[in-house]
C-alpha cells in the first residue's frame, strides 16, 4: 500500500479539530458484536483474518451491548409501557464479543502504535491478530482508561483484527449507575461504552497535554500559562528533539532530550518561555456574564525535521476560586466575580446513546433557561462532546463521584458512614479511575469543582489518595469531599448542603425554610418534586388503556424507591387546585404546579444571593420517558418548569417573595440598569383591580431592591392575582410575572419532616381558578428565515373581558403529529390580562425544514380550548 508523507500531513493538520488528529484514528464504525455463549471459537481465532462473523450484529462505537441490539431492531419500543421489564437479563450475564477489522497505512517513520480504550464496562480480554494483548485481570473498571502498546502486533498495510471479550459488571463493581433516578438498562450498560482510538507516532509520543491558566492581577490584563505533557521515547536510543507549541499565531519551543525508553513529564513555564505570558487575554466566562472564549494549543515533537507526534487541546483562560460567606456557606467566584450557581443534575440516556445533536440541544436549553451550571453526579459522557459543548456555550460543571457507589443497595456491597470504599484494593481501584478521569477532563474551563463524595465523604485513607491525585494532576481547581454538609480532617468543612426536598413542597417553602433546603447556602441537589410532561409526551410512553386513571404503569415511569409514585404531588394538586377528573385536566394542573414550584425555588435563591450561593435542581434532564425531576422530557419537549426557570433566572427580573409578600426587582446582569419603571397590580378572582403601585428606579449591577409589601391589602378573594411588569426607559417590557395566590396560608409541618420532604399542615386554596370563564385568543403568526434558525413571531390577543391563564405554546409537524424540538420560546405558559396583546418569538434550528411543509402551533391554556394554528410561511 502507498506510503504517505507525515510532513504533508502536518501542513494539513492545522485545519482539523482536536478530534480529527491525523496521528489518531477513532475506531468507530464497522464493529460487530455477538454473545460468547453462541461462539465456539476463542479469542485467538476470533481475532484472526479468516474468522467469519456474518451472523454477528453490526455496531458503531461507543455502544453498549443492549444499545447495539436496539439499533439492530432486536428490541423495539423499549420505553413504551412496561416493555423494559419484559427484556430478559440472562443474556447479559455472560460475556459478549466486540470485533473490528481495520487497516493502517504503511509508514516506517511512524511505526509505534497504541490502542486507547476510554471506557469498558466492566472487564475485558483484548486480542489483536491472534494474540492476547491484555486480559481481564488488568482490564477492568468502567471509568478506567487503558493505553496498550500494540507496535509488535500491528500489520501496516494489511488487515488487522481486534477482538474484545467484554464481561458485565457484578455486585460490588464501581460501574455506571442511575441510583433511584430510573431503572437500570437490562445489560447494566455492559460493553465498550466509550471511544476506542488508535494512536501512531514516531520514536517519541506526546500524552496528556495540560494547560494551567492564571491571571497576574485582579484586572486580568495578563494571563500566565503553564503547559505540561508526558512524553515517551519508544526507541532504544538516545533522542534529542524539539517540543513545539502553537497558540493561535504565537509559537514557542524547547529542546528536549530523552534516554532510551524514557517517559517523563515536561513542564513549560512562563518564566522560561515569555510567549506563555498572554497580554489582554480573551477570557472564558459563563454565557450570562460574557463570552466563553476558547483557545487551541497545538503541541508537537520534532526530531530531525520530522514531526514524531502532535496533540491539540482546547482550553479557556479563566480563574475559579471558592470562598465562605459570613454565615459559613461556600460559594464560588469566576474571574473574581461572585456567581450564584443555578443549575440542574445531568444524566445520560439510559442506554448511553446520546448523539451530538441531542447533547447540543440539551446544553443550548441550559443557556436558554438562563442557567449557568450543571452537576454531573458521575463522570457522564460516552465521548468528550458534552464537556466541549459546556465549554462552548458557557455552562459551568460540577463533576465527580456518584452516590451509586456510596450505598449498598445500589452497588451491592456493604456500606458505612464513608460509603463502600473499604479495602486496599477498593482504594487502589478508585484512585486509578479518579486519576484517569481528572487527566481526561482537566483542560475543560467549564469544570469549576471536582467532587470526590456525594451523599457521604470518603474515609481518610481514600480522601488522601483523592487529594494526592488533585495535587499532582490539577492543583488549581476547587474540590469538595462531599455534596452534603460534611467535615473531614483533611479538607475541613464542605460548606454545602444536601437536605432535600425532593418531593412537592409549596412555593413559600423556598423563601421561609431556614433548616433544610430553603434559600440559604449551596443546595447541591433539591427540587419541588415531579415535573409531569405535556400530554402528547405522556401518550408516547403510557399505553392508551393505562392513560387514566393513574396506575402502576405510571408508577413504573416515576423514579425509584421513595419516589415510585405521584401520590404526594397529586394530593397537593387535589388540595390546592381541585381534583382532576381526566387526563387533560391532570396535565393542565400538572403544568401549573411545575411552573409555580420551579419559579419559586429559583426566585428564592435569586432573592437571597449571596447568603444563598447555589442551587442545583434535581434533576435537569431525563434518561428515559419519565414523570419526575426534569425541566424537559426525554423527547426534548420542555415542561412548564423549563420556562419557570427561564423566567426566574432572567438577568433583570421582577418577582414576588412568598415569604414576606414583598415585590423585588433583581439585576444579575453584567451592568447596571437605569431609568426603569416597575408596575405592580393586584386583582381579585373576577379581575377587579384592588391595588396598584408604580415606581421609577435604577439598579446597580448585582443588586436587589425591595419595592413594596402586599400584606395589607383588604377585601381580597380567597384566590387572587398579582401582575408584575418592569419597563426600560423606552417603556419596553423587559420583565413580567404573574402569580395566582391565596389568602389561605400554607403551613409547613416540621414535626413530620423527612429527608426527602417537609409536609404541609395546610395548603393554599386556589380552587377558584376552576371557575375562570373560558376565553378565546386571536392568534396570528409569521415565519422568518434567518441564517441558522427559523424565527416565528406569534401574536396573542386576548380581546375579552376575562383572564387568559397559563397559555401553552408548542409547534408540531402536521405529517406525523410530532413536536418540533429543540424549540426556544422567549416566553411560555404566560398569562394575558383582558384586552392584552403580546408578541412571543420562537426560534427553531434550520435543520427543521419549516418552509414548504405543514407545521402548526398548538395553543391551549387553563381556560383556553386547544387550537391548531398553521404556521404562515
Amino acid at each position: 500500500m502507498k506510503k504517505f508523507s507525515f510532513i504533508f500531513m502536518l501542513a494539513a493538520f492545522t485545519s482539523f479539530s482536536q478530534n480529527q488528529s491525523l496521528f489518531t484514528t477513532k475506531l468507530t464504525e464497522g464493529w460487530q458484536i455477538y454473545p460468547s455463549e453462541k461462539v465456539e471459537q476463542q479469542g485467538k481465532v476470533i481475532s484472526s483474518e479468516n474468522f467469519t462473523a456474518n451472523s454477528w450484529y453490526a455496531a458503531n462505537l461507543p455502544s453498549t451491548v443492549f444499545a447495539a441490539l436496539v439499533r439492530n431492531g432486536i428490541y423495539k419500543d423499549i420505553y413504551f409501557g412496561e416493555n423494559l421489564k419484559s427484556i430478559s437479563k440472562d443474556q447479559f450475564l455472560k460475556s459478549w464479543w466486540y470485533r473490528k477489522e481495520f487497516i493502517v497505512e504503511e509508514d516506517e517513520t511512524h511505526k509505534y502504535f497504541k490502542l486507547r480504550f476510554s471506557g469498558i464496562n466492566y472487564r475485558a480480554n483484548i486480542w489483536l491478530n491472534g494474540e492476547l494483548v491484555s486480559d481481564s485481570s488488568e482490564i477492568y473498571g468502567a471509568f478506567r482508561r487503558f493505553d496498550l502498546d500494540i507496535t509488535r502486533l500491528i500489520r501496516q498495510g494489511e488487515k488487522n483484527v481486534l477482538a474484545v471479550e467484554v464481561f458485565p459488571p457484578v455486585a460490588g463493581d464501581y460501574t455506571i449507575g442511575f441510583v433511584d433516578w430510573n431503572p437500570d438498562a437490562p445489560d447494566k450498560n455492559m460493553g465498550i461504552w466509550r471511544e476506542v482510538e488508535l494512536y501512531r507516532s514516531g520514536d517519541v509520543s506526546i500524552d496528556f497535554p495540560f494547560v494551567k491558566t492564571k491571571f497576574t492581577s485582579d484586572e486580568m490584563k495578563t494571563a500566565e500559562l503553564t503547559i505540561s505533557a508526558e512524553i515517551t521515547n519508544h526507541s532504544s536510543k538516545n533522542i534529542s528533539g524539539i517540543i513545539e507549541g502553537k497558540i493561535e499565531e504565537t509559537t514557542f519551543s524547547k529542546n528536549i532530550s530523552l534516554a532510551p525508553n524514557e517517559r517523563k513529564l515536561i513542564i513549560l513555564t512562563p518564566n522560561e518561555i515569555q510567549e506563555l505570558k498572554i497580554s489582554n487575554p480573551r477570557i472564558w466566562w459563563t454565557h450570562d456574564l460574557g463570552k466563553p472564549e476558547l483557545y487551541n494549543l497545538q503541541l508537537s515533537f520534532k526530531q530531525d525535521s520530522i514531526y514524531s507526534d502532535q496533540k491539540i487541546v482546547q482550553f479557556g483562560i479563566r480563574e475559579i476560586t471558592d470562598y465562605f460567606n459570613e454565615n459559613g456557606y461556600r460559594g464560588y467566584k469566576l474571574n473574581g466575580r461572585k456567581v450564584l450557581i443555578r443549575g440542574g443534575g445531568w444524566v445520560d440516556n439510559l442506554i448511553l446513546d446520546n448523539t451530538y445533536s441531542n447533547l447540543e440541544a440539551q446544553i443550548k436549553y441550559a443557556k436558554h433557561m438562563n442557567l449557568n451550571a450543571l452537576r454531573f453526579e458521575g463522570f457522564w459522557g460516552s465521548t468528550e462532546d458534552v464537556y466541549n459543548l459546556c465549554d462552548k456555550y458557557g455552562i459551568l460543571l460540577m463533576v465527580g463521584i456518584t452516590c451509586h457507589w456510596e450505598w449498598g443497595a445500589f452497588i451491592g456491597k456493604p456500606h458505612d458512614d464513608f460509603g463502600t470504599i473499604h479495602t486496599d484494593k477498593d482504594i487502589k481501584d478508585v484512585s486509578a479511575l479518579w486519576k484517569d478521569q481528572i487527566k481526561w477532563l482537566r483542560n475543560h474551563p467549564s469544570i469549576f469543582v471536582w467532587l470526590y463524595g456525594s451523599d457521604k465523604h470518603p474515609k481518610p485513607e481514600m480522601e488522601q489518595e483523592f487529594l494526592k491525585v488533585l495535587s499532582e494532576e490539577d492543583p488549581l481547581r476547587p474540590y469538595l469531599a462531599s455534596a452534603a454538609d460534611k467535615n473531614t480532617t483533611l479538607s475541613g468543612r464542605t460548606g454545602v448542603k444536601m437536605k432535600g426536598p425532593y418531593d412537592f413542597v409549596p412555593p413559600h417553602y423556598w423563601f421561609t425554610d431556614t433548616l433544610y433546603g430553603g434559600a440559604y447556602g449551596f443546595n447541591t441537589e433539591t427540587g419541588p418534586g415531579p415535573q409531569v410532561p405535556i400530554i402528547e409526551s405522556i401518550k408516547k410512553f403510557i399505553p392508551a388503556d393505562h392513560l387514566w386513571p393513574i396506575d402502576s404503569v405510571w408508577n413504573f415511569h416515576c423514579a425509584g424507591l421513595t419516589f415510585n409514585s405521584l401520590e404526594r404531588y397529586t394530593d397537593a394538586m387535589n388540595n390546592r387546585l381541585g381534583k382532576a377528573s381526566n387526563l387533560n385536566e391532570y396535565s393542565t394542573k400538572s403544568q401549573f404546579l411545575n411552573y409555580e414550584g420551579m419559579r419559586a425555588m429559583f426566585e428564592a435563591f435569586v432573592a437571597n444571593r449571596y447568603n444563598a450561593t447555589g442551587i442545583i435542581q434535581w434533576m435537569y434532564n431525563a434518561a428515559w420517558p419519565k414523570l419526575w425531576w426534569q425541566f424537559y422530557d426525554y423527547y426534548l419537549i420542555p415542561t412548564a418548569a423549563f420556562y419557570a426557570a427561564r423566567k426566574a433566572c432572567e438577568p433583570t427580573h421582577i418577582f414576588y417573595n412568598y415569604g414576606n409578600q414583598s415585590i423585588i426587582v433583581s439585576n444579575n446582569s453584567k451592568t447596571g440598569k437605569d431609568e426603569l419603571t416597575a408596575e405592580v397590580k393586584v386583582f381579585n378572582s373576577d379581575i377587579t383591580q384592588v391595588f396598584s403601585y408604580n415606581k421609577k428606579l435604577s439598579l446597580k449591577y448585582d443588586e436587589n431592591i425591595k419595592l413594596v409589601e402586599l400584606n395589607k391589602i383588604d377585601n381580597l378573594d380567597t384566590t387572587y392575582f398579582v401582575d408584575l411588569r418592569l419597563f426600560d426607559k423606552k417603556h419596553y417590557l423587559i420583565s413580567s410575572n404573574f402569580y395566582c395566590l391565596s389568602t389561605k396560608e400554607e403551613i409547613l409541618d416540621y414535626s413530620k419532616n423527612e429527608w426527602f420532604v417537609t409536609p404541609a399542615k395546610q395548603l393554599a386554596d386556589l380552587t377558584k381558578l376552576n371557575s375562570l370563564p373560558n376565553t378565546e385568543l386571536e392568534i396570528s403568526n409569521k415565519l422568518i428565515k434567518k441564517e441558522n434558525v427559523f424565527e416565528i413571531e406569534v401574536e396573542l390577543n386576548n380581546n375579552s373581558e376575562f383572564l387568559a391563564l397559563q397559555i401553552e405554546l408548542n409547534i408540531f409537524d402536521m405529517s406525523n403529529n410530532e413536536a418540533v424540538v429543540p424549540v426556544f420560546w422567549e416566553d411560555n405558559y404566560l398569562t394575558l390580562l383582558p384586552h392584552e396583546k403580546r408578541i412571543i418569538k420562537c426560534s427553531i434550528p434550520s435543520s427543521h425544514t419549516l418552509i414548504g411543509r405543514d407545521y402548526f402551533i398548538k395553543i391551549r391554556g387553563w381556560n383556553i380550548g386547544e387550537r391548531k394554528v398553521p404556521i404562515t410561511n
